[in-house]
C-alpha cells in the first residue's frame, strides 16, 4: 500500500511538470482551435517543449497505473489532488504566476488533507478492488462524457459572443475534468487487467472491455481540449479547476463503479472524508482570475484648472474664446443690442459682419475762413 502513496506522489511530480511544460510551449504557438485537430496536432508536435511535456505526462500516467492498483480509489484521488502544490510552485517560478496570500494558504491546507489521507490508510482494513462489471462502467462513463463535452462547447459559444463577459477558464476545467475523470477509471480497471505473466490473455481481455476504447477517446479529445484551454488560461488556474472535477467524479461514480467501501472505523473515516473534502474545498475556494489594476482610459482629458479672469478660455475648435471678466465691446457704426440666444434657431447663429462707416468728410477751401 505504500508503494501506492509513493508512485501518487512520483505521479504529482511528472504530472506537475508536464503541465508546465505544455504552458511554456503554448506561449510561444499559434492560436490553436478545436474545429481544427488536424492542424493543432501538427503544430504541438513540432514544438520540442511541448513533446517533452507530453512525455513527462505519460510518465505521471503510468504512475497512476500502480497507484490505483495498490490504493482504494478515494484515497488514491486524495493524494494525487496534492500535486497542486507543486504546480502552484512550479507555475509560480517558471511561468510568473504570483501566489497570492489566498493561494498560499490554500497550499497549506492541501498539505493538511494529504497528511489526513495517509493516516486515514490501513493495509490491513481497506479492500482494493480492481475489476467492475462492463455495463455499469459504461452506465457512468457515456453520461460524463456527453456532459463534459457539452459543458465544453457551450463554453466556446458563449466566447464567440460579442459583448460577452471575459471568461475564467471554469467550464473549460469542469468540462476537461469530467473527461478525465473517466479516464481515471478506465486506468484503474485496466491496472485490474495487466498481468505480466500472461501477456496474450491480458491483451486479448482489454479488447474485449471497454476500457482500451475509452481510453483512446478521452485522450485524443482530452488532448484538443485540454491544449486549446491551457493555452487560454493560467495554468494555476486551469488545472485544479480541471484536477477538482476529476476527483469528484472519480470518486463518486468510482465508488459506485467498483465497489469499495469506505473505512468502518470512525476515526479512519472522518480523516479520509475529511481530507478529501478539505483539499476539494480548497480548489474551489481558489481565485479564478487575476485583480487587474484600474486602468485610466487612454486619451481622458485632463483638468486644466481654473481660468483667472481676463485670460482666454480654449474654445471647442481650439480658437480662443472670450475673455472671462470683460464686456464685449459694441463694434463702431453698430448699435449695441441684445447678445442672440443660442439655441433659439435649428442652427448656430450667424455672425454678424460689422457695418461699414461712412467715409469721413473732406475739407474744402472757403473764402473767408475755415469752414465751421
Amino acid at each position: 500500500m505504500w508503494w501506492g502513496v509513493a508512485a501518487a506522489l512520483l505521479a504529482n511530480v511528472f504530472i506537475s511538470c508536464g503541465f508546465v511544460l505544455e504552458k511554456r510551449a503554448l506561449s510561444a504557438l499559434p492560436e490553436l482551435s478545436v474545429k481544427r485537430p488536424a492542424r493543432m496536432v501538427r503544430v504541438l508536435v513540432s514544438s520540442p517543449l511541448w513533446l517533452a511535456g507530453c512525455l513527462s505526462l505519460g510518465l505521471g500516467f503510468a504512475a497512476q497505473l500502480l497507484c490505483y492498483r495498490t490504493l482504494p480509489l478515494a484515497a488514491a484521488q486524495g493524494i494525487l489532488v496534492s500535486g497542486l502544490v507543486l504546480l502552484v510552485l512550479l507555475s509560480s517560478r517558471f511561468l510568473g504566476e504570483r501566489l497570492s496570500a489566498r493561494e498560499l494558504a490554500g497550499v497549506a491546507a492541501i498539505l493538511l488533507s494529504l497528511g489526513m489521507i495517509v493516516l486515514s490508510l490501513d493495509q490491513d482494513a481497506d479492500t482494493v478492488s480492481t475489476s467492475a462489471p462492463a455495463g455499469r462502467f459504461l452506465l457512468v462513463a457515456l453520461p460524463s462524457l456527453a456532459a463534459g463535452l457539452w459543458l465544453y462547447l457551450a463554453a466556446e459559444l458563449r466566447a464567440k459572443r460579442r459583448h460577452r463577459i471575459p471568461t475564467t477558464g471554469i467550464a473549460y476545467g469542469v468540462g476537461v475534468g469530467f473527461l478525465y475523470g473517466v479516464s481515471s477509471l478506465t486506468i484503474k480497471g485496466v491496472s485490474g487487467l495487466v498481468s505480466g505473466s500472461d501477456v496474450l490473455g491480458t491483451a486479448g481481455d482489454l479488447l474485449a472491455s471497454p476500457y482500451p476504447y475509452t481510453l483512446a477517446f478521452t485522450a485524443v479529445a482530452g488532448l484538443v481540449m485540454s491544449q486549446a484551454a491551457l493555452q487560454r488560461c493560467r495554468a494555476s488556474l486551469i488545472v485544479p479547476v480541471c484536477t477538482t472535477a476529476n476527483c469528484l467524479h472519480a470518486v463518486a461514480a468510482g465508488t459506485f463503479v467498483f465497489g469499495e467501501p469506505l473505512p468502518h472505523d470512525a476515526p479512519r473515516l472522518l480523516l479520509r472524508l475529511g481530507g478529501i473534502a478539505l483539499a476539494v474545498s480548497v480548489l474551489l475556494a481558489l481565485p479564478r482570475h487575476d485583480e487587474q489594476a484600474p486602468e485610466e482610459p487612454a486619451g481622458e482629458a485632463q483638468d486644466p484648472g481654473p481660468v483667472r479672469d481676463g485670460e482666454p478660455e480654449a474654445a471647442d475648435d481650439g480658437e480662443p474664446g472670450a475673455v472671462r471678466g470683460e464686456e464685449p465691446e459694441p463694434v463702431r457704426g453698430e448699435a449695441p443690442g441684445p447678445a442672440p440666444a443660442t439655441g433659439a434657431g435649428p442652427g448656430p447663429p450667424e455672425r454678424r459682419l460689422p457695418a461699414a462707416l461712412p467715409p469721413a468728410p473732406v475739407p474744402t477751401p472757403h473764402r473767408g475762413g475755415p469752414v465751421p
